[in-house]
C-alpha cells in the first residue's frame, strides 16, 4: 500500500497529536489474535480492522445463532448458521482489504494455543467462559505474549491488560493475580445464563480495541496491571491496580505442564454427567415417566410453554423429590451448565432415580433447533 493510500485511509487518526506516521506504521506491522468472535469480539474486530492492524487472526468454533444478533452486529440475519470466524473475517476483509485477516474456525485447546499464539504479537481474549480464560492466560504467561482481556455480564464489564513488563513492575500481573483459582462450578453465570444488555459488549469491546491500539503505538497510559470496571446502569467506572499474588499451584510452569492441564476439570465442569441431546429429548417428551425440571431462577426468560415441566432453581435442588411414577429426570437451564451441576447436586443429595440427564446446550439451543426445524 502506498504512502498516499495509507494517509488517505487512516488520516483521521494519523493527524492526532502524538500519533502520526510512526504509530500507524507500528499498527501495520502488528499481528493480533482475537479469541472469540461474539459480543466482545465483534467490536474489537471492527475497530482493529478499521485502525489498520497488519494481520488479524480470529479464533471461534461457534456458529451464528439468531439470539447472537442483538449484541453481535458484525453479522446479519442472512449469516445465521455460518461459522462466526469465517463470517467475521469476510466482513473485516470487506471493511479493509489492505490488511490480512485469517480465520481459525477451530475449538481452542491447549495444543491449539501453542500452535497459534506464537504466530501473533498480541492476544485479545474475548471468550465467554472461565476454562478458556485461564487457558489463554497461562499460555500467554508461558509464551511471553501481552494479553488484552475483557468480560461482560448483565450491566457490567471489565477491561485489563496483562503480561506486559514495565520499568516499575518487571514481573507483570496476569489474570490469576485477580482470580488465582477458578470459581466453583455454577458460581458465576455466563451471558447465556445471566443475560447481557446488547450495547454493553460494544462499549467494552471498543475499550479493548482502544487499549490495544494504545499498547501497540505507545500513546497514552494503557491499562497495564490495572482493572477497569464499567457499570452501565450507573454510568460509572472504577480503576484499580492489580497486585502481584503468589503463583497458584494449579498454574502450569512449563509447556509440558500446560499441555497436561485439564482446564475443564480445573474450572469444575468435567465431572461425568449424562447429557441428552435436543433430538432425543424431543422423542421423550410424550413419555409420562419423564419429569422435566427447569433449574433457572424464577424470573428467567425465555418462558417455556412447549412442554410440561416443574420449576426448581438450582440452589434448592437438594429439596427436589421425584413425582410418583417417574423413571427419568431431565434438568434444563439456559446453556446446559447449571443443569449439569443440578445432576451432580441432586445425586449427591441422594436422588433415587438412576436415569438423570442434563439437556445439552440448554433451552436456548433446544429452542433454536426447534425453531429452525419449523421454518
Amino acid at each position: 500500500m502506498s504512502v498516499s493510500g495509507i494517509y488517505e485511509r487512516y488520516q483521521r487518526q494519523m493527524i492526532l497529536k502524538g500519533f502520526g506516521v510512526t504509530a500507524q506504521e507500528r499498527l501495520l506491522r502488528s499481528r493480533v489474535l482475537v479469541i472469540g468472535a461474539g459480543g466482545l469480539g465483534c467490536p474489537v474486530l471492527l475497530y482493529l480492522g478499521g485502525a489498520g492492524l497488519g494481520e488479524i487472526g480470529i479464533v471461534d468454533d461457534d456458529r451464528i445463532s439468531i439470539h447472537n444478533l442483538h449484541r453481535q452486529p458484525i453479522y446479519t440475519t442472512a449469516a445465521v448458521g455460518r461459522m462466526k470466524a469465517d463470517a467475521a473475517a469476510e466482513t473485516i476483509r470487506a471493511l479493509n482489504p489492505d490488511i490480512e485477516v485469517v480465520s481459525h474456525a477451530v475449538r481452542l485447546t491447549n495444543a491449539v494455543c501453542l500452535e497459534l499464539l506464537p504466530r501473533y504479537d498480541y492476544i485479545v481474549d474475548c471468550s465467554d467462559n472461565f476454562e478458556t480464560r485461564y487457558m489463554i492466560n497461562d499460555a500467554c504467561v508461558l509464551l511471553g505474549r501481552p494479553l488484552v482481556s475483557g468480560a461482560v455480564s448483565q450491566y457490567e464489564g471489565q477491561v485489563s491488560i496483562f503480561n506486559v513488563p514495565t520499568r516499575e513492575r518487571p514481573d507483570p500481573a496476569n489474570y490469576r493475580d485477580m482470580f488465582p483459582e477458578p470459581p466453583a462450578a455454577g458460581e458465576v453465570l455466563n451471558c447465556a445464563d445471566a443475560g447481557v444488555l446488547g450495547s454493553l459488549p460494544g462499549v467494552i469491546g471498543s475499550m479493548m480495541a482502544g487499549e490495544l491500539v494504545k499498547l501497540i503505538t505507545g500513546i497514552g497510559e494503557p491499562l497495564v496491571n490495572r482493572l477497569l470496571t464499567y457499570d452501565m446502569l450507573q454510568h460509572r467506572t472504577y480503576d484499580v491496580e492489580i497486585s502481584k499474588q503468589a503463583t497458584p499451584t494449579s498454574m502450569p510452569s512449563t509447556i509440558n505442564d500446560f499441555l497436561n492441564t485439564d482446564y475443564q476439570w480445573l474450572c469444575g465442569w468435567s465431572a461425568a454427567v449424562d447429557e441428552i441431546d435436543p433430538g432425543t429429548f424431543n422423542r421423550l417428551l410424550g413419555d409420562p415417566g419423564i419429569m422435566i425440571v427447569d433449574v433457572r431462577e424464577w424470573s428467567e426468560m425465555p418462558e417455556v410453554t412447549e412442554f410440561d415441566h416443574v420449576k426448581h432453581p438450582l440452589g434448592l435442588i437438594g429439596n427436589l423429590t421425584a413425582s410418583e411414577g417417574k423413571h427419568t429426570v431431565v434438568f434444563f437451564c439456559q446453556s446446559g451448565k447449571r443443569s449439569a451441576e443440578a445432576v451432580r447436586n441432586w445425586k449427591d443429595a441422594g436422588g433415587t432415580i438412576h436415569k438423570v440427564y442434563s439437556l445439552s446446550g440448554g433451552i436456548l439451543r433446544w429452542k433454536a433447533i426447534n425453531d429452525t426445524a419449523h421454518v
